[in-house]
């Protein structure tokens, strides 16, 4: 574990320790808390899974949901978090569980504990990882240099050779790559992805079937009462670095595409990524003219009544898979501590 996550998790040992976020949820004007969620899985990560951080157990999230209705905390959908938002008076305060990218784990392990639990929540979907040609990059690269010894890093005409033997080795070309991508146009990013993939023998389109449910698989969710699907663009790109015209059409087609499949337009939007890199403002607003309800960041905070203008750049909270202890879910339902913390470090 990184120094960044080490004082994170100090941080929430003494915030557990002082009952700080009780008091907080009592006296802050926070009115209720989004969760990210991604994958739920019951097996732990590998000793070398950067993107452990996106995966959480299948018990954890029971927890969740009853330590919510222990802490008199409603589990609430979108819809229905708007409107609280927008109401004059403080009610019980509120959580919305919202899960990206429509990993066949949710379809395995989570729906059954949702269902379980009579506990609503929203589903994102990328249509295009729906269709088996969706680039899950960030776990390509996690997949190829776990099982290399060195991998060769594109850039700028060159080739960088760097060693991936040990533990710290593999992290820091994952780091290297995975920053470097990030950082590039997409259509660079595309081509750098699938020049690195083939050079090791890696099947892009076979990892994004074996990992992403299928239409008829999603099909469960959109039947189901508890879900809301929302929408995620067609192919996942960081909107903020796309022309505006094909950032609006990502978002627009991603809304079509749905409302051919399943016969209603979904009203509530995430952003790829959703930080200050991957949308903002011009982001938006696209949202807005396009006609959605809402639209979630990754940015993270609280919701308070103030949200209620603003609905297009709500904020959420991760339950992050390195924090899976149970005493920090208090601190997860806090809304103010993670606004706090938003201030200080964007």
């Amino acid at each position: 574990m990184s120094v960044k996550y080490a004082v994170i998790r100090a941080m929430f040992e003494a915030l557990w320790l002082s009952r700080l976020p009780g008091l907080l949820r009592a006296l802050s004007s926070s009115r209720g808390v989004i969760f990210t969620l991604h994958r739920v899985l019951p097996e732990a990560p590998a000793e070398f899974s950067p993107n452990a951080i996106l995966q959480v157990r299948p018990d954890f999230l029971a927890y969740v949901i009853e330590r919510m209705g222990e802490l008199d905390i409603d589990i609430v959908s979108l819809d229905e978090a708007i409107e609280r938002l927008a109401a004059p008076k403080r009610g019980r305060p509120f959580v919305v569980l919202t899960f990206d990218d429509a990993y066949k784990d949710n379809l395995v392990y989570a729906l059954p504990i949702l269902r379980e639990h009579q506990a609503p929540f929203t589903l994102y979907v990328p249509t295009a990882y729906i269709d088996g040609v969706g680039e899950l990059w960030w776990q390509a690269i996690e997949d190829i240099i776990a099982r290399q010894q060195a991998i060769g890093i594109e850039s700028g005409g060159d080739t960088d050779y760097v060693d991936t033997r040990t533990l710290r080795e593999k992290h820091e070309a994952f780091n290297q790559l995975y920053w470097q991508m990030r950082s590039m146009p997409e259509p660079d990013r595309i081509v750098l992805l699938h020049s690195f993939a083939a050079a090791y023998g890696y099947d892009i389109g076979q990892q994004c079937r074996s990992l992403i449910m299928d239409w008829s698989e999603l099909a469960t969710f959109a039947r189901e009462p508890l879900c809301t699907i929302g929408a995620h663009t067609v192919h996942h790109y960081e909107l903020a670095k796309l022309p505006l015209d094909q950032a609006r059409s990502e978002i627009e087609q991603s809304a079509d595409i749905l409302l051919a499949q399943f016969g209603k337009r979904p009203q509530h939007l995430s952003y790829p990524l959703g930080g200050p890199l991957s949308a903002g403002e011009r982001e938006f607003g696209l949202a807005q003219e396009l006609g959605f309800a809402s639209a979630v960041t990754t940015r993270p905070g609280g919701l308070y009544p103030h949200h209620s203008e603003s609905l297009h750049a709500l904020p959420r909270v991760s339950l992050n898979g390195y924090f899976q202890s149970r005493r920090y879910v208090d601190v997860f339902s806090s809304g103010a501590i993670f606004t706090l913390m938003g201030r200080f470090t964007g």
